[in-house]
């Protein structure tokens, strides 16, 4: 109901009431006690007024406040979501360049031990053809850094099946376990990693073999086996880096 609305009806209601207090009276308008009374009733319709018009006042500003803290609060909760999506992007990219650097950095490892060992044996101890060795591992490797692990597990596993005597069969062994891990097949990484220290102990992957065994669990559920592997490598492998990894894990309850 609008304000004029509001103080006609409560004029109305004054002046209904003068009259049924005065019905003596009804035509004696000019005299002064009728009109002091009619003052009266004019200042106080004056002050209901005033009254009512502030209360408009009040609701329409709480109003306007209420609108505005809610504008607020949409800005900073859209502010909030482009912040978490650029850090998940952050995130990702971070993980893919570390990705990127483990399996060049192994490939480059793996040529210089596979020329170091093939210098210093003897000619008939040679492989067949260390070439293709090379060529195939290298193969499996892209098909890893392009995310297309399937097929490098599948390339990975007749690395080994077919060149099981080569220098580089410890380290496709353990691609082969990356891959299940980067599939989310925890139970079947674990599985895989587990095989390179079995099978080559003194090899340099089998360290980060053993690390991956334990996150393969722990992410698979089985922290109590996680716990186990991580203090077998400190104990195998204290010296090395995986193994210090596996410290600062154990620390984390």
């Amino acid at each position: 109901m609008s304000r004029i609305n509001t103080t006609a009806l409560l004029a109305i209601a004054a002046f209904s009431s003068f009259l049924a207090a005065h019905p003596a009276h009804a035509g004696l308008f000019d005299d002064d006690q009728a009109r002091t009374q009619i003052g009266q009733l004019q200042g106080d319709l004056a002050e209901q007024a005033k009254k009512m018009d502030s209360g408009f006042a009040t609701s329409a500003r709480g109003q306007i406040d209420l609108a505005n803290q809610i504008e607020a609060l949409k800005a900073e909760i859209a502010k909030l979501r482009g912040q978490i999506e650029v850090q998940n992007y952050d995130i990702e990219t971070a993980k893919k360049r570390q990705t990127d650097f483990y399996t060049d950095l192994d490939s480059r490892l793996r040529k210089l031990e596979a020329g170091a060992q093939a210098a210093a044996a003897p000619a008939a101890a040679q492989p067949a053809d260390p070439a293709a060795e090379t060529r195939d591992y290298e193969a499996a490797l892209t098909l890893f850094k392009a995310a297309k692990y399937k097929q490098a597990l599948t390339a990975f596993q007749d690395f080994v099946k077919n060149h099981g005597a080569s220098t580089l069969a410890p380290s496709a062994q353990y691609w082969a376990a990356s891959t299940y891990y980067q599939m989310r097949q925890y139970a079947k990484a674990a599985e895989t990693f587990a095989k390179v220290p079995a099978a080559w102990p003194q090899d340099s992957k089998a360290p980060d073999a053993l690390l991956g065994q334990a996150n393969s669990q722990k992410e698979a559920g089985e922290a109590k086996a996680a716990r186990k592997t991580y203090a077998s490598l400190i104990k195998l492998y204290p010296d090395s880096s995986a193994a210090k990894t596996a410290r600062q894990r154990l620390k984390k309850k």
